[in-house]
């Protein structure tokens, strides 16, 4: 049987600034990623966060990001290796705080926006989250880009990695996606809906400019800031079902112990 987890940025409200849809997409996904204050967030919503990921039985992540809370996060940010890897650690432990108050565990990490994607191509960048990760607890999932750096020193490193593709946005020719959101423009769910289970089943995508591409996805990412996201997200889960796709926690999806 075929099994994937569904995994979505929460917690990135602060302050008097609300964001996402954190307890309506809830219902749907598996695996939560928390922002831990460096793009948003604050103590008060990462404790909410994580103890509401606890009520829906969903696996909660940290989301580390350049320290941009201006930009969301979103800019590139010219960071040295150490820089970065004290950054990843000094947000994983502001959220593994919480999940200790909480009685739950950190089961992955996926860093944010102009981080993630940076990481992605950047070796250099890309061992530094993972040893950051590696010093804490080594099986603590990373999120991936296929073909990516990251992917591909977690592997050389023994961490455990997670393939992600994107519900709602485009992918490109090497695996990585476009950033711009296509969410505005969904009107249809059903066929988006299709699309992520073919890559879970068949392991295929059509790209941004209609190349058919090999693609793995043990996590499917929907944002859910994305126009229309909680009802994309009940259409996929309703749609996996219906192709008798089991939807869990990544640590469940990789059979990674807790």
């Amino acid at each position: 049987m075929h099994k994937v987890d569904l995994n979505c940025d929460m917690g990135e409200s602060f302050g008097l600034y609300e964001l996402g849809n954190d307890e309506e997409m809830m219902q749907y996904i598996t695996s939560a990623n928390i922002a831990c204050g460096f793009h948003g967030g604050d103590p008060h919503v990462m404790r909410k966060t994580v103890e509401l990921a606890k009520r829906y039985g969903v696996g909660i992540g940290a989301h580390p990001a350049f320290p941009d809370l201006l930009g969301f996060g979103r800019r590139y940010m010219t960071c040295t290796a150490a820089e970065v890897k004290d950054y990843v650690t000094y947000q994983l432990g502001a959220l593994r705080e919480f999940a200790v108050a909480a009685n739950i565990k950190i089961q992955h990490c996926k860093p944010h926006g102009a981080l993630y994607m940076k990481a992605m191509e950047d070796k250099a960048l890309a061992r530094a989250i993972l040893e950051a990760i590696a010093e804490v607890d080594q099986q603590t999932v990373i999120f991936a880009l296929n073909n990516s750096a990251v992917l591909e020193e977690a592997k050389k490193m023994g961490i455990p990695v997670a393939r992600e593709a994107y519900a709602d946005r485009e992918h490109t020719t090497t695996g990585s996606i476009i950033l711009t959101r296509k969410g505005s423009q969904i009107k249809d769910y059903h066929e988006m809906a299709q699309r992520v289970v073919r890559m879970v089943k068949e392991g295929k995508v059509m790209t941004h400019d209609g190349e058919e591409i090999a693609i793995q996805a043990d996590t499917i990412c929907i944002h859910g800031d994305t126009p229309g996201a909680s009802q994309l997200a009940k259409t996929i889960v309703e749609a996996l079902r219906e192709n008798g796709v089991q939807i869990a926690p990544i640590r469940e999806v990789l059979n990674v112990g807790c």
